[in-house]
């Protein structure tokens, strides 16, 4: 069995700025609004000619990059959507195309705001096995296709881009770069978070996830920093899903992460969905509020009320 580490992520944001001056011209709302309640300022709004592979593309070149790795060395391509509009190809196989990548295994994976954490941890368990040798591990979606800029109760909400991460074998004397991964689901609580029908629309009972984020989810993170070994006070930072800084900040305390950098990406990006994992922490690597080696906590949480985190360490 090799253990994995992440040896280098990316990020993207298409170039268009929405604040929420311009929001307040579309529906009735206002920056006071939408700030006292979620805290976003601005998000990121791709274009019609922007598909969610080209975002995904973007973020996984500037990851192989960093990580000094060519197209042609990934054997594995996971992609962690929830906007792909058509069934085939998938956006992995599309990625793949994009970056002229060899014969690598592609997947989609779509448990929305935890995406990128499950694929996260698939790809761990990928190389663990030895069915990989180098994984892509992509979240990227666009939140706008699936909007009601008329419903003022989510369009306030949402942004759009992607991040990525690559993972390789550590050494063999090596301390493992990703640790193991806590994950489930309410299934029967599923309807709080939809993106259904024709066209297809996202939805969200806000009350219902925020008391479930809020009360649930501290004693879930907590248990996935015990089965890393790492005592919370220990961690250089907490990068939850950028849903809410309402959920964020109560959450990242309760943890007991009190040293911890957090990361409140979703003040200028808004919800990004699976993007917003690998979005804020590649942010936090770019800035250096981060070193390598570090160790930080992943934790997505939100559609079909699914969770999953892991303990990792910078690369």
């Amino acid at each position: 069995m090799h253990r994995s580490r992440i040896t280098g992520v990316g990020h993207y944001q298409p170039a268009r700025v929405l604040t929420n001056e311009d929001l307040a011209g579309l529906v009735d709302t206002s920056d006071e609004w939408i700030t006292s309640r979620v805290g976003i300022r601005t998000r990121r709004i791709a274009g019609p000619d922007e598909p969610v592979d080209e975002l995904a593309a973007h973020a996984a070149a500037k990851a192989l990059a960093a990580a000094g790795a060519a197209p042609g060395e990934v054997d594995l391509v996971l992609v962690a959507t929830s906007t792909a509009i058509d069934r085939s190809p998938n956006m992995a196989a599309r990625v793949a195309a994009r970056l002229g990548m060899a014969a690598p295994a592609t997947l989609d994976i779509n448990v929305v705001c935890a995406g990128f954490t499950h694929a996260l941890a698939s790809a761990d368990h990928a190389v663990r096995a030895g069915a990989a040798r180098r994984a892509l591990v992509i979240g990227a979606d666009k939140m706008s296709d699936v909007t009601d800029w008329t419903d003022r109760t989510t369009c306030v909400l949402v942004g759009d881009g992607a991040g990525a991460a690559v993972v390789e074998p550590c050494a063999p004397d090596a301390e493992p770069g990703i640790g193991p991964v806590l994950w489930g689901s309410v299934p029967e609580m599923g309807h709080a978070v939809r993106i259904e029908g024709t066209p297809p629309r996202f939805a969200q009972e806000g009350q219902s996830v925020y008391r479930w984020a809020t009360t649930k989810l501290p004693a879930v993170a907590r248990e996935v920093c015990a089965r890393a070994g790492t005592d919370p006070a220990d961690l250089a930072a907490v990068v939850l899903h950028q849903a809410n800084l309402r959920i964020i900040e109560p959450l990242a305390e309760r943890i007991g992460a009190h040293r911890a950098v957090v990361a409140r990406d979703v003040t200028e990006s808004g919800n990004t969905s699976a993007a917003s994992i690998p979005l804020a922490l590649a942010k936090l690597v770019e800035r250096g509020a981060v070193g390598s080696g570090d160790p930080v906590l992943l934790f997505g949480f939100g559609g079909n009320l699914s969770y999953a985190g892991q303990v990792v360490r910078c690369p």
